[in-house]
C-alpha cells in the first residue's frame, strides 16, 4: 500500500481488522519485511500496521537531513492520516528513538502500549581510541578540503571514511549519512523516565549494537515497563528467536 506524507511516497501494510492496533517501526536500514513473522503472529487480534520510514524499503528518501523529531514528525503524520485514535507501537533499534520521542509528546491520539526491541537511544560512551579515530579523521578532512592536497589526492577522504566508519555508514546514500550522524549523535537518556506507558523491552543478552547494558537502564529509568532477556540472540532477537519474542508480545498486547 502506498500513502503520500510531506510530499514522500510511503510504502506500508495494513493487516488485520482486530479493533486493537499496533504500528511497527523498523531499525537502521532495515523495512518492512523483516516484521514478516510478527505481521503473522499478530494479525489475529490485532490490526497490524507497518511502514518503511523515509529512506528504507520501498518509502522516498528525504529531501533532507532529517533528525530523530523530524522522523517522529513524520510517523505521527502517518498515524494521523489513517485516523487511528489509540495505538500501540512497537520499535526496533532504530525505530525505538521515534518511539522514546513520541512518547514525550502530548498528541493527538491515545499512545497504549510500548514494546522496544534492541532498542536504540543511549548514546554509548567511546573509547579513548574510537575518540582518537575521530578526531583525525576531522583533521584530516580539514585539512584535504581546505588545501591542495584534496586536489592532489582526491579519494583520501572517502578511502579513509570506509575505512573507520561503520557498515551502516558505508552502505548509506549521502544524504542518508548525514541523517545517521545526527541520529547517532542525539542522547535520549533524559526523556526515558518521563515514559508512563507500560512498556516491554525485549533484548539479545548477545546484542552488540545497543548492548545488554542499554536494556537494564531503559528497564530502571522506564517506570512502568518490564525485561525479557532472550538469551544467545544478538541486535536483532526478534528474527533469531521469533517464538519467544512473538509469545511474549501476544501475551503484552493482550
Amino acid at each position: 500500500m502506498n500513502i503520500n506524507i510531506k510530499n514522500i511516497n510511503v510504502n506500508y501494510v495494513d493487516v488485520g481488522e482486530a479493533d486493537n492496533t499496533v504500528l511497527l517501526l523498523h531499525g537502521w536500514g532495515s523495512n518492512i519485511v523483516l516484521f514478516d513473522s510478527l505481521i503473522s503472529a499478530l494479525k489475529d487480534k490485532c490490526r497490524v500496521i507497518a511502514l518503511d520510514m523515509p529512506g528504507f524499503g520501498g518509502t522516498d528518501e528525504p529531501s533532507f537531513a532529517m533528525n530523530v523529531d523530524d522522523y517522529t514528525d513524520f510517523v505521527t503524520e502517518f498515524i494521523e492520516k489513517l485516523n487511528l485514535k489509540k495505538l500501540s507501537l512497537i520499535g526496533h533499534s532504530f525505530g525505538g528513538r521515534v518511539i522514546i520521542k513520541m512518547a514525550n509528546r502530548k498528541l493527538n491520539f491515545d499512545l497504549d502500549k510500548i514494546v522496544l526491541i534492541d532498542a536504540a537511544g543511549i548514546r554509548p560512551k567511546k573509547s579513548l581510541t574510537a575518540q582518537i579515530k575521530v578526531k583525525s579523521f576531522k583533521i584530516a578532512r580539514f585539512i584535504f578540503e581546505n588545501t591542495a592536497l584534496g586536489k592532489m589526492y582526491p579519494n583520501f577522504i572517502n578511502n579513509m571514511r570506509k575505512k573507520s566508519g561503520s557498515a551502516d555508514y558505508n552502505m548509506a546514500s549521502v544524504r542518508m549519512r548525514e541523517i545517521l550522524v545526527k541520529v547517532v549523535n542525539e542522547d535520549l537518556s533524559n526523556l526515558l523516565s518521563n515514559i508512563k506507558n507500560r512498556t516491554l523491552l525485549i533484548w539479545g543478552d548477545k546484542d552488540d549494537a545497543t548492548p545488554i547494558s542499554d536494556a537494564h537502564l531503559m528497564n530502571k529509568l522506564i517506570a512502568n515497563s518490564r525485561l525479557v532477556v532472550v538469551e544467545n540472540t544478538g541486535h536483532y532477537s526478534f528474527l533469531e528467536n521469533p517464538t519467544i519474542v512473538n509469545t511474549e508480545i501476544q501475551k503484552f498486547l493482550d
